[in-house]
């Protein structure tokens, strides 16, 4: 019987019967089926201690996995996963320890297979990485030197109704200042959320912003009349580049996490989709660890600003150089006894003219450089080189 011709549970099978008839050594024997002696006398030994199922393939995989993470390890963290559907590997293992100290916790990569295994991560194709093309975000170096907020986009309730999600963050700790949904982006509700909190929480340096309604409009220096009201209180608008929304991707990385835990399934209703609204933001400051503030929550970094919201509006303040003219109900200024049109964001308000040479002077809002005024042409100059009217 060549070797060759059969497969290799019918050669165990026939090297037995062979060796049971005592017509060969088990050497012979060996040297006739091409195996070694030491696979010979295991097949034998195998046979009689197992009997016929002997010649069945064995798994090689180890039978004890020296390193294998503990059942009731792997069930706190399966739970804790539960609790927080969205949070990876390095979260769920911040928070099982604090929870669990005794425990003794596996490596990132560890939990992740394990992830995976339970079905609950899909491995993501690889994206090559592409050079950020915006940019530079403003340095941030202390709770309220600039916040960010935006509008999540509408989506539809339970009862038919949308719902305009308008969130605020503070971009030093991540703390979520307020995730409040509206009916819509007008100017009157935004504006009232922004008074609590300017009340609640202080004033910041900066608020950062798309190039959305109510932030920016399309005038002189982007100003809305939101806008002009921040400036008031001494806070600089900051606009992101259109159609660069990675320019604030803090931001649009908290709108993510949003998404997925409060607006899946929506509310029934405005009422009920506020709860779970404020349901994510307590966890979200107090619970959720953060990678970039050390595993810490927002809560335990962020503070409210020392700079207070003043009782009553303060008009701008010039310096002496400057030549101060007021916006009248057309949007425009009276300069060398001519009509120059401005912005109608800044109607009733009053701006500054600093000369810089001749026939030429920067207008400004404050601290925000608006354009410069050509005498020549009578029109302002943006910071694209356009010559804009009013609007």
């Amino acid at each position: 019987m060549p070797w060759k011709d059969v497969n290799a549970m019918d050669q165990r099978i026939q090297f037995i019967t062979d060796w049971l008839r005592k017509t060969h050594t088990v050497s012979d024997l060996c040297a006739l089926y091409g195996i070694s002696r030491k696979s010979g006398y295991k097949w034998i030994d195998r046979y009689l201690r197992e009997g016929p199922d002997w010649v069945l393939d064995r798994s090689h995989a180890a039978r004890v996995i020296a390193n294998k993470t503990p059942l009731e390890v792997e069930q706190a963290l399966m739970q804790m996963r539960a609790v927080h559907p969205t949070w990876g590997a390095r979260k769920l293992l911040h928070q099982v320890g604090l929870q669990q100290p005794a425990l003794m916790l596996p490596h990132e990569s560890t939990v992740c297979d394990m992830l995976k295994r339970n079905g609950l991560i899909m491995a993501k194709p690889r994206r090559r990485a592409i050079g950020h093309p915006g940019r530079p975000s403003s340095v941030v170096s202390c709770p309220n030197d600039s916040w960010s907020a935006d509008f999540k986009g509408q989506f539809r309730l339970g009862d038919a109704s949308y719902s305009y999600p308008l969130t605020v963050t503070d971009n030093y700790s991540r703390y979520l200042l307020e995730c409040k949904g509206l009916t819509g982006t007008l100017l009157e509700p935004t504006k009232a959320v922004f008074t609590r909190l300017f009340k609640e929480r202080g004033l910041p340096r900066r608020i950062k912003t798309d190039n959305g309604s109510p932030f920016a409009a399309a005038t002189l220096g982007r100003l809305s009349q939101l806008s002009v009201w921040w400036l008031r209180l001494g806070i600089l608008p900051e606009l992101s580049e259109p159609g660069k929304p990675q320019q604030n991707g803090r931001h649009e990385r908290m709108h993510r996490t949003l998404k997925a835990e409060a607006t899946k399934p929506p509310g029934a209703n405005a009422v009920a989709q506020q709860r779970k609204f404020n349901v994510f933001r307590q966890e979200y400051n107090e619970v959720r660890p953060h990678e970039a503030l050390e595993m810490r929550t927002p809560a335990q970094v962020h503070q409210a600003s020392p700079r207070q919201m003043p009782s009553r509006l303060p008009e701008m303040v010039y310096p002496d150089r400057f030549e101060v003219r007021y916006v009248s109900a057309n949007g425009g200024i009276r300069w060398r006894k001519q009509w120059v049109n401005v912005s109608s964001a800044l109607v009733g308000q009053h701006v500054g003219l600093e000369v810089v040479d001749d026939g030429l002077l920067d207008v400004y809002f404050g601290v925000m450089k608006l354009g410069r005024l050509h005498e020549r042409h009578m029109r302002i100059e943006d910071h694209m080189g356009r010559f804009r009217r009013c609007a």
